[in-house]
């Protein structure tokens, strides 16, 4: 079952490449939950996926949500603030959490159910051994993500339709958008990402990622805070040099050097010029023209050289351009009560 979305492993993992347990808490962290930069936190987080819901109408009176739970902790923030705002929406909607064990070697299978039953979460546990399949599809030295995503994706996606879910829930947060973003734009050549919302290639399915307005070092503060039994991914995690680890790498080194960075291309993202990229199917490019009026705007200047008067001539434009005088419309006026007036910026390569 394809997507839209990217074409380089968009769903390499269902949460990031970092590994919580070898995170350690801050010394607030450890004090629970009953802090105020908790609590702070908590607000924040609740009103970013509030905000992205909203934006893209991801939730709707009615719907059943069904949310893809890896044991990362970018799930278990999702589940967590998705079963609070279900509490205090002005809309009703069900949650389902849903984990697939993909029998992977060493998988602690008790965990997730442990913590779904004591948390009152109903939810499912699809067991499916695509973890042999993986390994005996992908070739040695090659990594797995691409091909254990395509297989958890078209299960996942199945069982959605099969139990009336109508809407998947993602755990990806905005960091992995960019990352996404990134990858795409090194090594595939286009420039898109991980929508917020998305239709998948059949119509059989609408995914959503309600995090992605929101910071990946805001979901480890916050699953440190409420001790989420994490569980590392053994199958992804255990290979070297993966791309997206590497692009992930290069966002927190901006993040921490350039600390607006990433928020700024994620913006740059919602607020596209399809007339200033390259794309002849997004943009009609060959078929721009002219509307010139009949206003004559004349050069403003002390005087216009002119060489080659024959040739010019010969090709109809004038041996004599007309010249005005330069008006200087931005200089600043001499009274000091005068507002100031700053010079237009041109674009460099017009």
């Amino acid at each position: 079952m394809s997507m839209t979305a990217t074409d380089i492993t968009p769903n390499a993992t269902i949460d990031s490449d970092i590994d919580l347990t070898q995170v350690e808490a801050t010394e607030h962290e450890r004090q629970g939950t009953d802090s105020a930069r908790f609590r702070r936190l908590q607000k924040k987080l609740r009103k970013q996926v509030s905000w992205a819901i909203r934006d893209f109408n991801m939730i709707e009176d009615g719907d059943v949500v069904m949310v893809c739970i890896s044991g990362g902790k970018d799930s278990f923030t999702l589940l967590d603030i998705l079963l609070f705002l279900k509490r205090i929406a002005p809309i009703n909607f069900e949650v389902v959490a849903v984990n697939l064990d993909q029998k992977q070697p060493g998988f602690p299978e008790d965990i997730l159910p442990n913590y779904l039953n004591e948390q009152g979460i109903p939810h499912y546990i699809l067991e499916k051994d695509t973890y042999s399949i993986v390994k005996s599809v992908v070739p040695e030295g090659k990594t797995y993500c691409s091909a254990c995503s395509r297989l958890r994706r078209g299960s996942l996606y199945g069982f959605a339709k099969q139990i009336g879910a109508t809407k998947i829930a993602l755990g990806h947060h905005r960091d992995d958008i960019l990352a996404t973003f990134f990858l795409n734009l090194f090594h595939g050549g286009s420039l898109k990402a991980m929508p917020p919302k998305l239709l998948s290639d059949d119509k059989q399915n609408v995914l959503i990622r309600p995090l992605a307005y929101v910071e990946e070092k805001d979901i480890i503060k916050y699953a440190n805070y409420k001790q989420f039994p994490i569980i590392p991914c053994n199958l992804c995690g255990s290979q070297k040099n993966l791309q997206r680890a590497m692009i992930n790498d290069m966002l927190r080194e901006w993040d921490k050097e350039h600390p607006q960075r990433l928020a700024s291309i994620f913006k740059a993202m919602q607020n596209v010029a399809p007339s200033q990229l390259a794309d002849r199917e997004l943009f009609d490019f060959e078929n721009l023209s002219l509307d010139r009026d009949d206003n004559e705007r004349l050069f403003e200047g002390d005087n216009i050289q002119v060489g080659q008067t024959e040739s010019l001539a010969e090709i109809g434009l004038p041996v004599a351009p007309a010249v005005q005088t330069f008006n200087p419309k931005f200089v600043q006026s001499s009274s000091s009560k005068a507002e100031k007036k700053k010079i237009p910026t041109i674009n460099p390569m017009l």
